[in-house]
This record gives C-alpha cells, structure tokens and sequence, in this order.
C-alpha cells in the first residue's frame, strides 16, 4: 500500500516518523514522509516537501526569551495567532503530496490533522491520526497545550473543550477554503472535527507505562507505544565526542531543541555555572538557540545534532525542554531527567517525568538560574531512586511496539477495504 506520513512541526516532530515510516517499509509498504524542506536530510525514506517553517514563528511565542511563561491560556492564544499563516500554506502542499504518490492511505500528525482530514475526504482514501501528544479532552488530567494541570475531571474535560474550541479559528478559514478548492461541500468547522477525529482511528505514539490511556476517551483514540526515530544509516559517531566520553566519568546532557531560538549565549551563563557547581562533566548540544560553551570549559564538550538513542545512554541525567520526543529519547536511554520545559506541551511531560520518579521538580525557563540547575542535578545524579525509575520505565518501553498497531490497521485496510463506521458509534 502507498502510505504518506505528514508532519509539521520541529525535529521532534518528525524523528519518530521516520522510524514509524521505516518499520512501514520493513511490512511492505511503500511509505513517503510529507515534511518541510529543512528536515529534508534527515528523512531516508522518500520525501515530499509541504510549504512552512516553524522557526518563522517560534521566536515570538511566549517564553521563548525566558521572560514570562510560556504556557496557560495566554500564551496559547497568541501561539495559535502567530501559527495561523504556516497553517494556512500548508493546505495545498498536503494535496499536492497525495496527488504525486499516489497515497492510499494518510498518517497525519497532530497540527496537520484538520487539513489532511479534508484532501484524504477529496481523495476517497483513509485516514489515521499519529499524535504525539495526548489532546483529546479528557478528565484524567487536564488540556495538554495549556500544561495538564489537573482542576477536577469534570473541570478538565470542561477545559479540554474550550481548548479545543479556542483551536477552531486558527483552522476555520483554510479549513473552508481547502474544501472549496478540493470541490467538497461546506461544512462547519466544529461539526467536521466532531465526526473527522472518530471516522477513523488515532493512534497515541506514546506508552501507557508513561502517560496511561484516559479512560473516558472513545474507541478510536488508541495509545500503542512509542516510535523511535530512525538512525542514519552508516552513522558514526565523532571522533571528538567518543575521546570525551572516555576522558571520565559519564557527563550530563544540556540541550533544550528547539526552544529559545537566538537565545544560546543567555542561556550559555547560568548552564556552565551550574555545571561547575554541581561538579559534573557536560556535554552541550547547540539545538535552535545555538548553546554553546565558549572560552576555558576543559569539562564541557560543545556538540551539533546528534542521535539521542546513541548519546542519552552514556549520560549521567539528561537536562532538556521536554518536548514529547526528547522526553521520550531519555526514557528510552534509562537516565534521570531535569526538564526545563517552555511551552505548549512542555510542561505536561515535564510533569509526567517527576510524576513518574525519573526527574526532581521541573525547571520552567522562565525561572531558570544557576543555583536551581545546579540543586537540580545534583538531585538528578546523586538520589539512586531517579536512575532505578528510570531504568525500571525504560525496561517497560523495551517492551512496546509501537509500530505494530499501524501496520495491522493497514494490513485490514488491504483485505477490507469497505468505508468505515465511526468508531464512536455514528455512521459515516
């Protein structure tokens, strides 16, 4: 079957497609990866370019200066008004991309899945949500993108509503417009949602070792486990970093994605300073904000891009955004973690991984100083109970399969390819 995978977003938006993509291929399937142009190198798998960039916006969301909160209904709302001109470009592209391969079935991501719902309708094909984040509402915890901070199950699946609500209008206008131009009738934004999510099912890429699946949730939204990322084939690792790891004792891991853009040399202080204050090697990965450790650092290695299934393991603690993919990578790798997260889902993990007994409390960067990271990895690499958590969860994940729930729902698609019921019970 031709499947095309989509995705917007940053590099932990896109690794763990490739791995899911790859484990496609292995089964049989001929599989396209539907991405921007940037991520181009990093896909194996045969690409197809969609129109955005998500470093256009993501220097003006809230927090990324470490001024502020990054997070709470505020910072949504202006995150949702600076996304609306990379949504509404990319419409187009995800048609052109099922028109040149020929898809016969799409997987899309979370902030693609409003638009690719419309050109899999226009093209008579099925659809599956791959979504790396728990965003349906639910009373277990509360709404992802404004923390998940619990206020009561009845509270919070009143909050995960006006959350989803307060995402229509960035979707409205492309939404109608994509219809129109795909020659499909004019619907209702919130009536679509409704039935467009359940028509087919949403598979969860995460584990329920990590994030348990809510229990009022319907039928069609699944939580199968955890895709990894993909490692370049013929990878090896650099001379320089191999020399560093073997110099001494395990280091600690400093590297916060694609937060902060531009704010490297701010954030460069109070990281060296807590590295030499908690007395622990480092190595530091560049990521957006270009972090790097300048001058005299004999006990800190400066690193670009580097896969985080190889290097997370050698680590001591793993301090990062907590974005869904890196927070994912560290509890692969079976080390403690220090979040500091920024932003939209952020502090939800963040939460979950000290929630889970892998991490000391989160550091929000907005109160980011020295002495906190310091006190912070000093907990991290000095209580044995974060390691023996971490290396409990990461035993678990050596037991998920992510990956085999997609492929069985394809392998169905191919013996019975008849139009589906929704899955909440309503027919199509």
């Amino acid at each position: 079957m031709r499947v095309l995978i989509v995705t917007s977003g940053s590099t932990g938006d896109v690794a763990p497609y490739t791995g899911l993509g790859e484990r496609l291929r292995a089964a049989g399937h001929d599989v396209t990866v539907a991405t921007h142009e940037p991520f181009r190198g990093q896909v194996a798998l045969p690409f197809e370019p969609i129109p955005g960039d998500l470093r256009r916006i993501l220097p003006l969301a809230r927090g990324q200066d470490g001024n502020g909160s990054g997070t709470g209904p505020r910072a949504l709302a202006r995150l949702l008004r600076i996304a609306r001109p990379l949504v509404a470009e990319m419409g187009d592209g995800i048609a052109t991309a099922v028109r040149r391969t020929g898809a016969e079935a799409v997987l899309l991501s979370t902030l693609v899945a409003p638009l690719g719902y419309q050109v899999a309708e226009a093209a008579g094909i099925p659809w599956a949500g791959v979504f790396l984040q728990p965003v349906f509402p639910t009373g277990d915890f509360g709404p992802v993108l404004v923390g998940g901070r619990s206020a009561g199950r009845t509270a919070n699946r009143l909050l995960g509503r006006l959350t989803e609500a307060a995402a229509r209008p960035l979707y409205r206008r492309p939404v109608r417009e994509l219809r129109a131009r795909l020659g499909l009738p004019p619907r209702a934004v919130g009536d679509l949602q409704r039935e467009q999510q359940h028509r087919w099912p949403t598979f969860h890429g995460f584990s329920t070792a990590v994030v348990p699946r809510p229990t009022d949730w319907p039928p069609s939204h699944e939580v199968v486990g955890y895709w990894w990322p993909a490692r370049e084939a013929g990878w090896a690792a650099p001379a320089e970093v191999e020399a560093f790891l073997a110099a001494g004792p395990p280091p600690v891991f400093v590297g916060f994605g694609s937060m902060a853009p531009g704010h490297g040399e701010r954030l460069a202080e109070p990281v060296l300073a807590a590295v030499r204050s908690a007395g622990v090697r480092a190595v530091v990965q560049a990521g957006w904000s270009g972090l790097r450790a300048t001058g005299d650092h004999p006990d800190v290695l400066s690193v670009g891009p580097l896969p985080h299934d190889w290097l997370f393991p050698r680590m001591a603690a793993v301090v990062h955004h907590a974005g869904a993919g890196t927070t994912a990578a560290g509890l692969r790798a079976g080390v403690p973690a220090v979040a500091v997260p920024v932003l939209a889902d952020q502090p939800f993990w963040a939460r979950r991984l000290h929630h889970l007994g892998v991490s000391p409390p989160p550091i929000p960067l907005s109160r980011l100083t020295a002495d906190r990271l310091a006190a912070a990895l000093a907990a991290a690499t000095s209580q044995p109970r974060h390691r023996e958590r971490a290396r409990a969860l990461a035993a678990r994940l050596a037991d998920d399969d992510g990956a085999a729930r997609v492929i069985s729902w394809l392998a169905a698609l191919e013996t019975q390819p008849a139009a589906p019921e929704n899955r909440d019970g309503r027919t199509a």
